[in-house]
C-alpha cells in the first residue's frame, strides 16, 4: 500500500494479506466485494480499496461480467516459488499418482509450517465420493495423518512441549486430547512406520501417512492417502500402510534422502 506509514501501513498490509488468503480459499467463481467484506470483517469501501491495490500488483483479479474477485497471477507465482524452494513437489507427483492408482484413494503431499500441516500437492481419487483437502489447506498437526507422521520423528519432550504450546482441542470425538494419548500414538507410528488419522480431523474420513527423509536424514515432507472410512476400513489399514510407507521410502531414495539409523523401514 504505497504512501502508508507506521501502524496504518502495517494494518493495511495485514488486511490485504487476509483478503488474499480469503481469495485463495474460494471456489473458481470467486466472491463479490460485499461477501469478502463480511468474511474479513471490514467495511465494503475498505475491502474494495485493498482489492484494487492487490489487483494493480497482480495479486487479485476481478471478473467484469460477474464483479467477482479471485487470486491473480502474481499470487500463483509466489506460491510456485514456495513449492520450488521445497523442491519436492515435482519429484513426488509420480509417486502420488502410483499411490492413488494402488489404493484408489486421494494421495497427498504435506509439510509442517508454523505448527500446522499444509497440503502442498495432491492427486485426486477417481472415486465419485472422495476425500479432498485442496493444496494450500491446513490442518491441526495432532489431528492430521501427515502431521503425526512428521511429529513422530521428533523427540518426545519436543512433542510434549508443542502440545502444551498449541493445545490439543478436539476436532472430532476421536481426536487425541492428552499428551499421554499423543505419545502412545507416536510410539505406534515409530514401530509400524506409518501414521493413521482415524477420523480424528473429519468424521467419516481416514488418512494413512508416512514421512519422507532428506539427504541430511531430516524429515522433508510426508505423503498420505485419504478416503472415506467406509472404504478405508480397519481391515485395510495394514496393507495400505505398507503401500504408503513403501512409496515414502521410494521417494526418499529418489531425493537422495536417508532415514536416521534405527528408524523403522
Amino acid at each position: 500500500m504505497a504512501g502508508t506509514t507506521g501502524s496504518d501501513g502495517v494494518k493495511s498490509v495485514r488486511r490485504a494479506l487476509e483478503l488474499l488468503q480469503l481469495l485463495s480459499q474460494q471456489p473458481g467463481d470467486g466472491l463479490g466485494v460485499s461477501a469478502l467484506a463480511r468474511q474479513a470483517g471490514l467495511a465494503v469501501s475498505t475491502t474494495h480499496r485493498l482489492l484494487t491495490t492487490l489487483e494493480a500488483e497482480g495479486f487479485a483479479q476481478c471478473d467484469p461480467d460477474t464483479a467477482s474477485w479471485s487470486v491473480g497471477r502474481a499470487a500463483f507465482a509466489v506460491g510456485a516459488a514456495y513449492e520450488r524452494r521445497r523442491n519436492v513437489t515435482g519429484p513426488a507427483l509420480p509417486y502420488l499418482r502410483r499411490l492413488r492408482d494402488q489404493t484408489r484413494e486421494t494421495a497427498n503431499l504435506g509439510i509442517l509450517d508454523k505448527d500446522r500441516l499444509v497440503t502442498i500437492s495432491q492427486v485426486e481419487s477417481r472415486e465419485i465420493v472422495r476425500a479432498i483437502a485442496p493444496p494450500g489447506g491446513q490442518a491441526p498437526i495432532f489431528c492430521s495423518g501427515m502431521g503425526k507422521a512428521l511429529l513422530a520423528t521428533w523427540p518426545d519432550d519436543e512433542i510434549t512441549a508443542l502440545a502444551a504450546r498449541v493445545g490439543l482441542p478436539p476436532m472430532t470425538p476421536r481426536s487425541l486430547t492428552t499428551p499421554e494419548a499423543v505419545l502412545a500414538d507416536m510410539a505406534r507410528i515409530r514401530a509400524r512406520g506409518y501414521a493413521v488419522d482415524d477420523e480424528e480431523h473429519v468424521p467419516g474420513l481416514r488418512c494413512v501417512a508416512a514421512v519422507v527423509w532428506s539427504p541430511s536424514a531430516e524429515p522433508a515432507c510426508a505423503i498420505s492417502i485419504s478416503g472415506l472410512a467406509a472404504r478405508l476400513t480397519s481391515a485395510r489399514l495394514d496393507s495400505v500402510g505398507a503401500q504408503v510407507a513403501a512409496a515414502a521410502q521410494a521417494l526418499t531414495r529418489h531425493l537422495g534422502g536417508r532415514a536416521p539409523r534405527g528408524t523403522a523401514k
